[in-house]
């Protein structure tokens, strides 16, 4: 099972990400992880990556396709893997789907969860962060037990600048401006499978393993 998530922040990728991994043991494979990750390792590629960075500019395409051909070349991709993060635009998709034709690991299914605004606005901005241990929470659907506290260090919760109100809503437009071009690429090519993103946790997970078994993945 080879799978692409698409979706705006706060519909539900990666936590539906979080089981699927468990339940079907294939990795979570995070772009962002995987720089910080080969950055840190100060392999070959994370140093030529580590050059834009420094610069503030964006990491090439080429670079970052090749940062996932290598993560997913590993064995413990064999079984499957999900990419989260990347690509975005239709052009790396087209490169992606290359490159993995390349591995023999083609995508079998593109996730696309559409989200509505006011969902992604009450998700994200009632997120809290550890500012010690960098746990999750959220004010109404995972409340920690003492309020502004967390559970597993006792430290002060705080709201990110991304997870702001104004922030999320200009995070949303962005979003939208590049999102149509890359779901017409996975359309055209009949590997799109669209899930509302408004379903809670339970109701995703139910639904996307009737798709799975449908789609003969499962």
């Amino acid at each position: 099972m080879r799978l692409v998530l698409l979706g705006p922040p706060g519909a539900g990728k990666g936590t539906q990400a979080k089981v699927l991994s468990k339940e079907y043991n294939i990795p979570h494979i995070s772009t962002g992880d995987i720089l910080r990750e080969t950055v840190k390792a100060k392999t070959p590629i994370g140093l030529k990556a580590k050059v834009f960075m420094d610069k503030g500019e964006l990491v090439p395409d080429d670079v970052v396709i090749e940062m996932v051909a290598q993560r997913v070349a590993k064995p413990d991709c064999e079984k499957g893997f999900m990419l989260d993060g990347f690509p975005r635009t239709a052009a790396q998709a087209e490169a992606l789907d290359a490159t993995l034709t390349r591995l023999n690991r083609p995508i079998d299914m593109v996730l696309f969860f559409k989200t509505s605004v006011g969902t992604i606005v009450q998700r994200l901005s009632g997120r809290r962060v550890c500012r010690n241990c960098a746990e999750n929470y959220h004010v109404k659907n995972i409340p920690p037990k003492v309020d502004g506290k967390c559970d597993k260090c006792g430290s002060e919760l705080y709201q990110r600048d991304d997870d702001k109100e104004e922030t999320v809503l200009y995070r949303i437009k962005v979003y939208d401006k590049t999102v149509p071009e890359i779901v017409n690429y996975y359309e055209n090519k009949g590997a799109l499978r669209t899930i509302c993103g408004d379903f809670d946790v339970d109701e995703a997970h139910d639904y996307l393993s009737k798709l799975f078994v449908k789609e003969g993945l499962k």
